[in-house]
């Protein structure tokens, strides 16, 4: 995918991966956030509601390959998981369409985003790198939070750590427009729902996990058997607000199933592969549109900026597994 023209938004991409790289440090071949992961590969099925919100390509075909990736937060490679600070977790989705024709969903185990645009983004971030807790209140992200609700409720949100990569729900950040073949069209974010349920350790028992307990079963989990979820769209109703992250629709809007994700197996050379894939949070993709929300463009070209510097990284450098 080629970088957007807009100069300003190019600059402010290059801003917030340099933020990342100072609260994280500077690790090529790495991811800038959410450098930790594991890539699964499987299949996805449609189910007989998902033609009714998109014509997507897969939801018109019997079944598709996919590609996944469950990660850590922050932009530590060998962050414990059971450290908070590896809360959200992220669960990025690739489907194949076609020979280097693919559509993504990026998600993350918190519902929502703690600033609407890219700029407040960038100054959460240096607030939250210009604090330190042992110097006298209010803080720099005190001040950022006292006066930015969303953001405080975002980091106030409870973030607990799932016993497993396959226990947790995930949610896209943005919402965007799903198209059907009658050419009526609603905006939607995407849930991804474990088959299997959700479950959230207490500190005490996350506290008493192995540093890489994670990954760890999901290796094992996998070596027994399937790992399933549910792909489900929160559909919005004519008044929602579509083009703000931070806004949180009624948990009474519609919820249509897209279908089912089936993993089977560990994608062979992990390290390379990850190194190596680029995902995309805008779909590009008939039947499923960007809406509005100014954090889709932003996004795609941090991640199209970091992945290119990512695969230009010497080979001694490789993603983490």
């Amino acid at each position: 995918m080629p970088l957007p023209s807009d100069e300003k938004l190019i600059a402010l991409s290059e801003e917030l991966l340099k933020q990342f790289d100072a609260i994280f440090g500077l690790r090529p071949g790495f991811r800038p956030a959410h450098a930790k992961g594991v890539m699964l590969a499987g299949t996805f099925a449609p189910s007989s509601q998902a033609a009714s919100l998109t014509r997507a390509p897969y939801v018109i075909r019997d079944s598709t390959p996919v590609t996944v990736r469950f990660s850590n937060s922050t932009g530590f490679p060998l962050v414990p998981d059971n450290n908070p600070n590896a809360n959200p977790r992220g669960l990025a989705i690739r489907f194949h369409l076609a020979e280097h024709v693919h559509t993504d969903i990026v998600s993350h185990s918190t519902d929502g985003f703690p600033t609407r645009t890219g700029q407040e983004f960038l100054e959460f971030l240096r607030a939250a790198a210009a604090s330190d807790p042992s110097k006298p209140s209010p803080s720099a992200i005190e001040v950022f939070l006292g006066s930015h609700p969303a953001a405080l409720a975002f980091v106030q949100t409870p973030k607990p750590t799932p016993s497993s990569f396959a226990n947790e729900s995930y949610f896209g950040v943005t919402a965007l427009r799903f198209t059907n073949n009658d050419g009526v069209s609603r905006y939607g974010r995407y849930r991804i729902v474990p088959e299997a349920g959700v479950e959230h350790l207490d500190d005490a028992a996350a506290e008493g996990k192995d540093a890489n307990f994670l990954f760890d079963e999901l290796t094992q989990h996998i070596a027994k058997g399937p790992i399933r979820f549910r792909v489900l769209v929160q559909v919005a109703n004519a008044n929602d607000v579509v083009d703000d992250a931070t806004v949180h629709w009624p948990e009474d809007r519609e919820l249509i199933e897209l279908g089912a994700i089936v993993l089977t197996s560990a994608v062979p050379d992990n390290e390379r592969e990850q190194k190596k894939i680029i995902f995309d949070p805008i779909p590009r993709v008939d039947g499923i549109e960007a809406s509005d929300d100014p954090l889709l463009e932003l996004r795609a070209a941090v991640y199209l900026l970091s992945g290119r510097r990512r695969r230009a990284a010497p080979e001694s450098f490789k993603a983490a597994s």
